[in-house]
């Protein structure tokens, strides 16, 4: 099981972002006992503080939310994989066991790192392994240009490029090429990569 654990960077000086960011990825990422198995167990709720955290049920969404908050560019995220108190309480907060120890280990660790992104578990070289896609992924992203972002965010979403250049107004050749720029074919083999490591670590 996976328990995402979110902190707000610079709140100090920033406004309070939690409850935007609450409400977006709960109306975003569905329950998983209604997505076939995939998405919130439990939602995003916040804890204490600037920190919001949720139990997650497969590896695909983890992955599409931890980038989804690198994007939003005012978050560090802690990923906890493991096994948690059963059966789960309805309050997020109020869970227990070692993925949420995880997750809260993870959160600080990536205050420090590259791509504000990091995985624990008891499975420490997959959990590193899985770490070190997500980093990649997350870095790639951060560096994007607007035009790269907002192609790639269209192709994202299941539309062909044709119609991506038809919405750009621009030609299919150079929604390629903003592509390629932006690393698109590279963000699709890491989380790849790295749904596959977390899910490594969870069995």
């Amino acid at each position: 099981m996976y328990v995402l654990t979110v902190d707000q960077r610079g709140s100090r000086r920033d406004v309070d972002r939690v409850q935007d960011l609450v409400d977006a990825l709960n109306s975003t990422y569905p329950d998983a006992e209604q997505a076939n198995g995939a998405g919130l167990l439990r939602p995003f709720q916040r804890t204490a503080g600037d920190e919001v955290q949720a139990v997650v049920a497969d590896p695909r969404s983890v992955v599409d939310i931890a980038i989804d908050l690198v994007e939003r560019q005012n978050w560090s995220v802690g990923i906890g994989v493991g096994s948690v108190q059963q059966p789960l309480p309805e309050e997020t907060r109020a869970g227990r066991g070692p993925a949420f120890e995880a997750a809260r280990i993870a959160v600080e660790r990536a205050k420090g790192t590259p791509g504000r992104v990091a995985v624990e578990s008891d499975d420490p070289e997959t959990a590193a392994d899985a770490d070190t896609a997500l980093t990649f992924i997350s870095v790639l992203v951060a560096r994007r240009s607007d035009e790269g972002r907002e192609a790639v965010g269209l192709v994202r979403s299941g539309i062909t490029q044709t119609e991506t250049a038809r919405a750009l107004d621009i030609s299919k050749q150079a929604v390629s090429q903003r592509l390629s720029t932006a690393g698109w074919q590279l963000e699709v083999a890491g989380r790849r990569l790295a749904e596959r490591l977390l899910d490594k670590a969870d069995s």
